[in-house]
Formats: structure tokens, sequence, C-alpha cells
């Protein structure tokens, strides 16, 4: 059936024919070529008939790749010192960085040559909404989105805005965001976003810390900003709603002394006293992004206008290597806070590339409306998106018949098999692409090419899912606000990056440093430690807070407290967390964030947080159950009732417990890393409870605050009482 499928694959794409091939395959029908392969090199180039039985042709590249240049040596720990590892550099860097577009020196730079070379392309869409329901998407084109940037740059410079004045952008993604971000670049003004979960308290807090004279801002945000709470908002000297201000809100904020204006306004008053552009330098501050935070105050990382611009340079060099380009007819589908460096980084990319950004129309539980209607080709998004992603397509597969099950776990296996082999995605089975996983396609509007995960790790279950069944590449990259969102990222069509974060980005260095506390060895076998990072993309510092900068960033390197594991072709892995680290009572330290991606895995829990007290000996979790999967148990079981009440079921704790501990022993888990107790929520973190930041990573000092009661009980329970 194998070598069958195969010729079928072969007449459908004819792709080897004309192909330099040095490998020859001898696969019998009885066996699966994932178990049993022949591997014999040829030096001709002529090739015998590809349809010959038993025979079949791949490309192949038998010898390691190698996705990093080490640059320095690492060297052992001396006098209390850490050991530290190689250092290692992008390939395109071994020698020294490349040289920088000398047409883009700042992030102005990025979308005024874009205006010049790209002016009727679509630029920025979005929904508008229709007596009640969503229409379809409507767009401006780069030449109009300059000339509102153009009238709101000269509103913001006639009401007093001078260079180095901070901007404030609150609100969810939309065009008008866009407009404001572009205004603050043409006239050497300082963005300062705001994620739009934010509630009074936080938005407070950074409109006192970054000093914050004008503020743009989302009609459904003007309570918070108008909040008592927000005591701060008073030193605005303006406020100007994405849309318009209702009579109640305007008289509010004159009352606080600060000037409110509708969009038109605005952009009326800056026809009418036009400004002479003050372009930036490389040099100045172009941004300064608020962390979302996982606990204490926000941070304010200083970003300038070279780090964008090389960000966007490094992309252009990246993707060179590959034969995939991005063209001016791709579109990117905006959901991840535009607050957030992913995707900021990811809209300044398309941007230079004359490209189109949609944006979703608030709603992520109906975030597959706007996919349909828009038809993205590139879609990143946080695990939390793909594992949904992944978990609508394990139920639709549960809704089909036995053979139909059957039928697509042969196909997944087989084009699985010839992904390992080297074959590129969209060659290695276009008859199982034809047959099963277009319609894994046809789920995200059908046109996606690239799909990138980010912001923490991805399973490898699901990314070896989405490889194959989603006719596009799958990647994730790793990174922060500190690094301009990227210091490493994956390659497409490797599958050996399977797992991992890629090799580091065109334009940074990074190596790893010994922990010592948690046993991680940069010079050890395998290389591990926590990863360093240093580059042109790498921040300027934290805003008003030189002390944590100094404790952060030493001799250039940003430490990121996150811990990597060096792959023998260069590739890193992320595998802990050094900050999330707990010490039981009997000494053994816990990565609770690895734990919750074992653990999260299982079909029956939606999410989870795991949770470990230093005076106690084992770990406890927080769970929110699947609700379909949990009712779908409830109904084998013979029980009734809400997600709720049966959250109450000691036999669905019961039966979480055991799956956990399946989970646990899958993985090969160490005995203190088992769960021992659980406490079930039918509430999902996110939401108003502030439980997770905007890209979905616990709050834990939030969560503990939250659970403490119950998390005590569950303690006494299970040490019979004793403390």
């Amino acid at each position: 059936m194998v070598s069958l499928l195969r010729i079928l694959d072969i007449m459908q794409s004819r792709l080897i024919m004309d192909a330099d091939v040095p490998a020859l395959l001898f696969i019998t029908p009885k066996y699966k070529p994932w178990y049993s392969i022949s591997v014999l090199s040829i030096n001709s180039r002529r090739l015998p008939d590809p349809l010959s039985p038993g025979l079949l042709w791949f490309e192949a590249d038998r010898r390691m790749k190698m996705f990093a240049a080490k640059v320095e040596d690492g060297r052992e720990g001396r006098d209390g010192k850490p050991s530290i590892g190689p250092v290692y550099r992008n390939p395109l860097a071994k020698n020294e960085f490349p040289p920088p577009d000398c047409d883009l020196n700042t992030a102005w730079d990025v979308f005024r040559v874009s205006v010049d070379k790209y002016p009727r392309n679509r630029m920025l869409g979005w929904r508008e909404f229709i007596d009640g329901k969503v229409g379809p998407y409507v767009w401006k084109t780069y030449k109009e989105v300059y000339d509102e940037v153009l009238h709101v740059g000269s509103a913001l410079r006639a009401l007093g805005a001078e260079p180095g004045s901070r901007i404030g952008i609150y609100g969810s993604n939309c065009p008008q965001w866009i407009v404001a971000m572009e205004a603050c670049n043409a006239h050497s003004l300082i963005c300062v976003p705001l994620y739009d979960t934010l509630g009074p308290v936080a938005v407070n807090f950074i409109i006192d810390h970054a000093e914050i004279d004008f503020i743009f801002i989302q009609d459904k945000k003007v309570k918070e900003l108008l909040n008592p709470e927000c005591t701060h908002a008073q030193q605005l000297k303006s406020m100007v709603c994405f849309t318009s201000l209702r009579e109640e809100e305007m008289d509010k904020a004159a009352s606080l002394g600060v000037k409110p204006y509708s969009w038109n306004e605005f952009l009326h008053m800056g026809k009418d006293y036009p400004s002479e552009l003050l372009p930036p330098q490389p040099f100045n501050i172009c941004t300064i992004m608020y962390t979302s935070g996982t606990s204490g105050d926000p941070k304010g990382v200083i970003l300038t206008h070279e780090n964008i611009a090389t960000y966007v340079r490094s992309v252009d060099l990246y993707m060179v290597q590959f034969e995939d380009k991005m063209t001016v007819d791709d579109v990117y589908i905006s959901f991840l806070p535009l607050a957030h460096i992913l995707d900021r980084t990811n809209e300044e990319y398309f941007f230079h590339k004359g490209a189109s950004v949609g944006y979703y129309h608030g709603d992520i539980n109906a975030l597959r409306d706007d996919l349909m209607e828009l038809k993205p080709t590139f879609l990143a998004g946080v695990p939390r998106v793909y594992e949904r992603v992944h978990e609508g397509v394990i139920k639709a597969l549960e809704e089909l018949g036995p053979l139909r099950r059957k039928v697509f776990d042969i196909l997944y296996k087989y084009k699985l098999a010839w992904m390992n082999l080297g074959f590129k995605h969209k060659y290695a089975s276009p008859l199982a692409d034809l047959l099963a996983f277009r319609k894994v396609k046809a789920r995200l509007g059908g046109r996606i090419r690239l799909m990138v995960s980010g912001g923490a790790p991805l399973s490898t279950e699901v990314e070896e899912f989405l490889r194959v069944t989603s006719c596009a590449f799958v990647l994730q990259g790793y990174g922060s606000t500190e690094t301009c969102g990227l210091s490493t990222v994956g390659f497409p069509d490797e599958m050996c990056m399977l797992g991992t974060v890629g090799s580091i980005f065109v334009y940074s260095e990074l190596h790893l440093e010994e922990v010592p506390v948690m046993g991680y060895n940069p010079v050890g076998d395998p290389p591990r430690g926590e990863i360093f990072v240093r580059g042109k993309t790498t921040f300027a510092g934290y805003y008003k807070n030189p002390e944590l900068t100094r404790e952060t960033i030493r001799d250039g390197w940003f430490h990121t407290g996150d811990i990597g594991e060096m792959q023998p072709n260069g590739v890193v892995k992320i595998i802990d967390r050094k900050k999330n680290l707990i010490k039981l009572s009997q000494g053994e330290y816990v990565a609770v964030e690895y734990l919750e991606k074992v653990y999260g895995i299982s079909p029956i829990i939606e999410d989870i947080w795991v949770y470990g007290d230093s005076f106690k000996s084992m770990l406890v979790a927080v769970v929110v159950p699947h609700g379909e999967n949990t009712k779908r148990w409830a109904h084998l079981n013979g029980h009734t009732g809400s997600l709720s009440e049966l959250c109450s079921l000691n036999q669905l704790q019961d039966r979480i417990l055991l799956e956990l501990k399946s989970m646990a022993e899958r993985n090969k888990l160490r005995g203190f890393e088992y769960i021992k107790g659980v406490i079930l929520d039918p509430q999902p973190f996110e939401g108003e409870r502030d439980l997770v930041t905007p890209t979905l990573k616990k709050r834990r000092d939030k969560m503990l605050k939250c659970y403490k009661v119950k998390i005590d009980e569950l303690y006494q329970k299970l040490t019979g009482g004793r403390r």
C-alpha cells in the first residue's frame, strides 16, 4: 500500500523528475517506510524510471546541517564563577554582521519607503459592524494611511507635542492604532503602547511612570482611563478617541483638565494646522513597551529606531535563504495585542514588504470567522491558539466513522515519514493533502502559508500535527520585548527543529551560562544553561530603572532567565525557566512551567496551574477541565449537570489525577514531579480575574492569592491535617 501511495504521489506532483537525487530508496509493500528503509548512495544524475516496482527516489542529504556558527569557545567555571558556553552566531554573520540596509535606518523609514513603492497597495483592513453584524473587510491603501499619519502628526504638534514627548496608545488592534504609531515615528515622538486588557491601576502606573502627555484611546477603554482609581489621568493634556466620545465622557475628561477629541476632529485639526515632519535618528527612542509582567509593576523596555530597523533587515536576510518568498499579496491576520512585541514587529515587516494586515473584529472566540473572511497567508500566535486549532481538528476527527479515522491516521503517518526523510511538506504527499489535509487548511481560511508560534514553548505533539496537516510552514521562534521580538527562529521544513525554537537570529549572539542550583552546565553533555543574548536588536535598558538594567544587562549580555539546551546542530531548545523554579521541602527543585506544558497536553484538561510550597514535599494543581471532553466523560459514566456541577464530583477529580499520573509516566517525570492533588475550576484563567497576561502567561502571584484558601485546605487533606 505504501508503494502504491508513493507512486500516486509521484504521478500527481511529478516533483522529482528533474531533481538532482543522491539517494535511492527500496521500499517493499509489506514494510512501512518509517520502520524499514534502505538507502543506497549514487552519483549519476540520470534516473531510472521512478515508477519501477519497489523503487522510489528522493532528495536527501545524510550529513548533519549546522544552523549556528561558533565564534568563541566556552570556558569552565573557576574561583566561584560559573561556566560559560561557546558564543554562537547565525551562519550569515559568522565573520561579521551583515551591513545594514542604507534605506532603512529608522522605523519611520520602514513605512515611508513602502508608501513610495506601494502607494495603491492595500495596507490596513478592518471589519465594520452593519446592523449589529460583522461585515466584510474594508481597506485603506498605503497612501491613504500616510495622509492620515500626516494629519495626526500635525495635530499633535499643534497641541504642543515636541520630539521626545511620550504618546500613549490604549486599545485593541485597529487602523487608528497604527496611524497614531506612525505619526509618532514621523515627528520623533515616543510611542507608549498600553495593553487593551489593562485595568485602571496598571494604566495609572504607566501614565505616571512614562509621563505620558497625550493618549489615543479606544472608545470602550475611556471608562478605564476616567476611573477614579486612575488618578494620573489628570496629567494628560489631551485624549483622542479612535472613534468618538459620548457627551458624558467628554464632560468627565474636561473636568479633569484633559481636552477630548474624536478621531475626525483630530484629523481636521491636522489639516488646518499642517506641520513639517521631524524624522528621528537611529539612536532616538522609538517606543517604550511596558511588559505585561507576571508579577509586580510593568517594566518599560526602551527600543530605539535602530532596534526596529535592524529587526526588519534581519527578517529580510533570513527570508533570502528560502525558496518561498514573501510578496505584496501576502496577508497577515492581527489578533495578538499590538502592545506585544510579536505582533508589533510582524506588522512592521509586512509594512516593509508592501503587504496587507487585517485586524480581527475584537472577539477572539470568533477568530475563525475572521480567518474565513480574510483568508490570510500568515498567522502568528501563542501556543494556546495552536492548541485550540489542534483540539478543533481532533474533535472533528472523533465525529468521523472508524474507517475514515483510520485512513486519516494512515495518511498522517505516511506523510510524516516522508517529511522525516527530508521532503518539503508540500512534496511529502500531495495525495494526502488532497484527500485529507486540505480540510484542515480550509479551517484556517484556505491560504495559510506560514504559522509562527512564540511567547512560550509549543508542545512537540501539536507542532508535529500542524506541520503534517496544515499544508503550511510551521515553526517556533523565541525572544522577548528586550530583544525586539526574535532571538532565535526555526527554519521551514526542517524536521530536526521540531520541539525547538530554531537557531540564533541574524544580528544577535547567544551563549549559555551555568545555573549550578539547577544542575545545568553549558560545557556538559548536553550543553544546558541560562540563555544570554546580545546584539543590535537588544534593548537600550529599562525606563527609569537603571538598577534593574544593570542587573539584567551585564557586559552587553541580556540575561533572559530562560534555560536552553544547545543541540549538536546549533539549534536551541527551551527546557526550563529560571524564575519559575520551586524548591520543595525535601530539597528538590521543580520547574513548574515545564510541568504545565507536559500535563496540559491531556485532552481532558483545558488549562493547568502547578503549585508547590517550599514547606511541603508534594505538588498540587488547579485544573480547568476541558468542557466538551469532560461532559463526554460524564455521559459515559452516568453523570449529568453543568461543568460547574461536574467539577464538584470526587470521581472527576480521581479521573483527572489518573490522567495526570499517566502523563507523568509517559514523560518519565520524577516522583516528586507527580501531581498529588487537584482543585477543579470550571472558569478559565483568562478573563476579568486578571490571572494571566495578554499573551496567556500565568500571573503566579495573583493565582496564589486567588486559590490560597483552597490550596491550604487541599494540603491539609493530603497531609492528614499535619502542618
